[in-house]
């Protein structure tokens, strides 16, 4: 009886465990590490690991994130964005900050910048998130990953080459079996667009959690010109944002979770820390338990 006790008492205790990782912040955090994940034209291009400590799980869920700045600036070491790593590291995840190519450093991304250069400014984005992507997989033992539980995420720009990754890698990349050994649990994206979607299909149909301001004057938040230009400007190019991505994964039975913020403009792209908990509750049962729920937040 004693032993049935003794047994009874860890099961509950594993029980619990289970059900706060994840959600809890039940860790403390291991020294964050920095890598090189690619070289490109002389530059070295570096993400920061962040992991939890004294963790016995060998598999565990991975979040790569990619920061925002119009392709021209921001930096993965961003007050913000280092927060939510930490708190996501803290729950059990391992979460990595990315750096990549900003091409348009000094110079404009708006009306004045011609759509093509701006279609090439999201594929060398999107080449550089995925491949941040493919150096995690490869050291997958290394950082006890489980690579069936990959969640992508990105903030303004970065949510625009995570997105377009994600749902138009057809318009993104050349060679998309470059990419075919990764799998994706979901996205999350601040304020993000893509090229079209009409190429979100049933493959490549991911959930994903949305934030948007309905009157984004920067990347639109249904369908709209990029940065609202006149089709006789240079930059003049449609993109899908969230309500228009959102639709099509309704359409296709896909999980989502959008949140709309009426007459929000373009601040929505921070990270939402007042809404976090749901996030991490849709994480976990939707991208890590494969709950298809389609939510729609109105604030």
């Amino acid at each position: 009886m004693k032993n049935l006790f003794i047994y009874t008492l860890l099961f509950l205790s594993f029980s619990i465990s289970a059900q706060e990782r994840f959600i809890e912040d039940s860790f403390k955090l291991k020294k964050t590490e920095t890598k090189t994940y690619a070289t490109k034209n002389g530059e070295a291009l570096k993400l920061d690991i962040y992991q939890p400590e004294n963790d016995t799980m060998q598999q565990r869920p991975v979040i790569i994130f990619m920061h925002g700045g119009g392709f021209a600036g921001g930096t993965r070491t961003n007050s913000a964005e280092v927060k939510f790593a930490e708190k996501a590291a803290k729950k059990g995840y391992v979460a990595v900050q990315i750096s990549y190519r900003l091409t348009r450093k000094g110079q404009s991304f708006g009306c004045d910048y011609e759509a093509s250069g701006k279609m090439e400014t999201f594929k060398l984005a999107a080449e550089d998130f995925m491949d941040a992507v493919s150096f995690m997989v490869k050291n997958k033992d290394e950082y006890g990953i489980d690579t069936s539980k990959i969640i992508v995420g990105g903030s303004s720009a970065g949510a625009e080459a995570v997105l377009n990754a994600v749902y138009n890698q057809r318009l993104m990349f050349q060679d998309t079996t470059k990419y075919k050994n990764i799998d994706l649990a979901g996205v999350f994206s601040l304020a993000g667009a893509i090229v079209d979607a009409r190429y979100i299909t049933e493959e490549n149909a991911v959930p994903g959690i949305f934030f948007h301001g309905t009157e984004d004057n920067l990347v639109p938040y249904a369908t709209a010109p990029h940065h609202w230009c006149d089709p006789d400007q240079p930059g003049y190019i449609m993109l899908d944002g969230s309500k228009t991505i959102t639709q099509n994964l309704a359409n296709l039975n896909t999980a989502y979770m959008l949140y709309s913020f009426e007459g929000g403009k373009h601040e929505h792209s921070g990270m939402p820390f007042d809404y976090l908990p749901e996030v991490f509750e849709f994480f976990n049962s939707v991208f890590l338990n494969g709950e298809n729920r389609q939510l729609e937040v109105w604030k």
